[in-house]
């Protein structure tokens, strides 16, 4: 059994030791304590984990820019996963983001997650073929 929650700060060393815990996940400087404030309070109430028990199991955060939402680190432990955590925290995210009037959604996957892509597809999301993204990052901040 697991219970869902609303992500805080209070949460940021319990979420990066699941997120350094998880293949495929890459930690940047952007995941800083003061940056996940900043996303936590732009977001508010957007982001969410899940505790199985009293342990965090799981977590994803969740956020927009006004027009179009963007799922971040969807972790599941590999001890919790196929027990629907993963769909439960989608569908919370899904849900915030349409109160807020946003429609659309957008995640990044690494090529070299194969089983990542597998999940999102098999859950309706649909792998873009007519745009490739571009980055840009100020010099000297190779790690942003």
């Amino acid at each position: 059994m697991f219970t869902i929650r609303v992500m805080t700060l209070a949460d940021y060393d319990a979420v990066i030791d699941l997120m350094s815990k998880t293949p495929g996940i890459s930690l940047r400087d952007a995941d800083s304590r003061e940056a996940t404030a900043r996303y936590l309070q732009r977001n508010p109430k957007m982001s969410f984990v899940a505790e199985v028990g009293d342990v965090p199991g799981a977590c994803v955060m969740c956020g927009h820019d006004g027009r179009r939402g963007y799922l971040q680190h969807l972790v599941v432990l590999p001890e919790y996963r196929r027990q629907g955590i993963a769909t439960s925290l989608v569908q919370h995210c899904l849900s915030s983001l349409e109160v807020q009037g946003i429609l659309k959604c957008h995640l990044d996957v690494f090529k070299t997650n194969a089983a990542a892509a597998q999940y999102w597809q098999g859950q309706g999301w649909q792998l873009r073929t007519d745009i490739d993204r571009y980055s840009f990052t100020r010099s000297g901040h190779d790690n942003a």
